[in-house]
């Protein structure tokens, strides 16, 4: 820890130039090390003499490995695609991301890289976290639980769903914090109000897995809730947060990140949108040069806060046509998953868009006598429910006419907006 309390450690406020020779330092011998231990490393940086990896314009020579390949990976080579280290046995955790993406967890103290993110927040040791990330196969529950242990805090595991009775242990726990997603969170907000539960103990938030709108931030921060954001996946745990500046998403400590062109391996001018890509310093899942497939862009000079990290702009969007809804991925594979399952569906768009700054999905499908099935309640039922299976989330379904769904080759469209 820092001694100045304002900070997780000294890591946070050396000089930016300090930062990059220890990381570019550090680097040659995590690539070697990865190349002998990781059977899909070893392959695709064949050749490569990782002691010449040591700066950023080296770094750029290798492949960008990117998030959509892991499905082929994966399927190719069960469970991780050959990237981990170590054997599954010898792991902590192993997770189920939409895909399906398996992801492994480590042994180790905030093995995900949270508690920097927690402690930014204001949270301190002796608080209580009411945890509303899923837990439920996906690692987004364990993330900020294991940073909330680091700090030394204690967690209600709460996962997500169970509106009522969440509001109930609130009122009764009385948690100083919450973590999980904006939407829900004012779910529970607007559920204590309907109940006339007492729930006013909650003063922060960490709040990640979908974007947070001006609208919802401030909606968030009326009823008496300190909001900030944590920029977090599956694969890396935490990558950027916000402090109480509020000024860009400070990258976590442990990771380079660059910013290329989608769908290339050439990095982009400061400041220009981008692919996130990262470099991260974990044994278990050497990840070099991952894209995520996450759009931001570089923000000039350091955080008012007095961290000097690189910031991120946040979260912009998507590389390719996979979206983030409430936390969870939706990728076009399982829009097409959905489609065989119901025949009558001759072609299908899921629409994200927001309705009172909550995430709403609906899949239009085209079918035959698309007005005389509007109000087919079973046929309506049977698709909702497909869409809940495969995606791991609720729907909304509406029937359109054959040839009437844009002609562009969209599958999902991101309709959401966040001025």
């Amino acid at each position: 820890m820092s001694l100045n309390t304002k900070f997780y450690d000294n890591l946070e406020i050396r000089p930016p130039e300090e930062r990059e020779r220890a990381l570019f330092a550090a680097l040659p011998y995590f690539i070697s090390e990865a190349q002998t231990k990781s059977p899909y490393f070893g392959r695709v940086l064949k050749g490569v003499n990782g002691i010449e990896i040591n700066s950023r314009e080296a770094l750029t020579s290798l492949p960008v490995t990117r998030k959509s390949d892991l499905l082929n990976l994966q399927r190719e080579n069960l469970p991780f695609g050959g990237l981990t280290t170590c054997k599954p046995g010898k792991l902590k955790r192993i997770y189920q991301s939409p895909g399906p993406i398996y992801d492994p967890e480590g042994y180790g103290d905030d093995w995900w890289g949270a508690a920097r993110s927690l402690y930014a927040a204001g949270f301190r040791a002796g608080d209580i976290l009411h945890n509303s990330f899923a837990y439920h196969l996906t690692p987004a529950g364990s993330i900020l639980e294991t940073g909330a242990a680091k700090v030394g805090r204690a967690v209600v595991p709460a996962g997500v769903g169970n509106t009522e009775l969440q509001v109930r242990a609130i009122a009764d726990i009385k948690p100083t914090g919450y973590a999980g997603t904006p939407s829900f969170l004012v779910t529970l907000l607007e559920k204590a109000m309907e109940l006339g539960e007492d729930i006013t103990t909650l003063s922060k938030a960490v709040v990640g897995g979908e974007a947070l709108p001006p609208s919802l931030s401030k909606n968030i921060e009326g009823r008496g809730v300190c909001c900030v954001q944590i920029y977090a996946s599956a694969d890396l745990g935490c990558i950027g947060y916000e402090s109480e500046a509020c000024d860009g998403l400070i990258v976590e400590e442990r990771l380079i990140i660059e910013i290329v062109r989608p769908g290339t391996n050439e990095t982009v001018p400061e400041g220009d949108v981008g692919e996130v890509v990262a470099t991260m310093f974990v044994p278990e899942y050497p990840l070099i040069r991952f894209g995520t497939g996450d759009l931001s862009a570089v923000m000039p000079g350091v955080s008012p806060c007095g961290r000097t990290n690189m910031r991120l702009k946040g979260w912009m969007g998507r590389a390719d046509q996979t979206t983030k809804v409430k936390g969870m991925f939706v990728h076009p594979s399982q829009i097409a998953d959905v489609i065989k399952r119901h025949p009558e569906i001759m072609k299908a768009r899921l629409v994200v868009d927001q309705r009172d700054g909550i995430d709403v999905m609906t899949l239009n499908c085209e079918v035959e006598g698309a007005s005389q099935l509007a109000g087919d309640k079973t046929r309506l039922d049977a698709i909702i429910s497909s869409i809940q299976t495969v995606c791991k989330l609720k729907g909304e379904v509406c029937f359109a006419e054959p040839e009437s769904l844009p002609n562009d080759g969209k599958v999902i469209d991101d309709m959401r907006k966040y001025d």
